[in-house]
């Protein structure tokens, strides 16, 4: 476990967000979502300026929105709320040498957050912190990824990670929600090649 002190995570995050990074994707979550989006298993419903996202149980897999734009520096920012989910996860996919395939994810839950790196499977963690993330309330996500290094920030809490599988090559990011619900807002994806 590697928790950050505030100043380590500014040193990381202000040189990925000084790349300028174009807007990939910042949905209004007041109408459909565009091409762009693609829903794999489960609901993602824009509803009132949210992203109200479910699982469907016939799918028996978490809900799956991809955002099929692929970047390798890339942030993404919301507020998130757990409405009954299990968990909120966030990772990108890439060509690997076994084809299309999970390349990292962040997790959260109501009593943790994590970083893992999908080289192997189960998925390895390689960070993780005890969180307090209370049903019904929102929370403020940051990820930033650029190389094979990750941070995510919930609110005020704040971990780091690096891994060299993390800096493969992705062509999409996608957001995943276990269990009845989780809502999403102020969604905004930036990033580059």
């Amino acid at each position: 476990m590697k928790l950050l002190p505030l100043l380590t995570l500014i040193a990381f995050v202000i040189p990925v967000l000084a790349e300028d990074l174009p807007v990939l994707a910042a949905p209004d979550f007041k109408s459909p979502l565009d091409a762009t989006w693609k829903i794999a298993h489960g609901t993602y419903e824009p509803k009132d300026g949210m992203l109200v996202c479910a699982e469907k149980p016939e799918n028996k897999h978490v809900a799956v929105l991809w955002h099929q734009v692929g970047w390798n520096s890339g942030l993404i920012e919301c507020e998130f709320r757990f409405d009954g989910s299990k968990s909120l996860i966030l990772g990108c996919d890439g060509t690997t040498s076994k084809g299309l395939a999970h390349i990292g994810r962040i997790v959260i839950g109501p009593k943790m957050i994590s970083i893992a790196e999908d080289s192997v499977k189960p998925s390895h963690t390689i960070a993780k912190a005890p969180a307090d993330l209370k049903s019904g309330v929102w929370h403020r996500l940051s990820i930033a990824w650029s190389g094979d290094r990750i941070t995510l920030k919930v609110n005020d809490l704040a971990i780091d990670a690096s891994h060299t599988y993390l800096a493969s090559p992705k062509t999409r990011s996608w957001i995943a929600v276990g269990g009845q619900t989780a809502s999403i807002r102020g969604l905004k994806i930036s990033g580059k090649p």
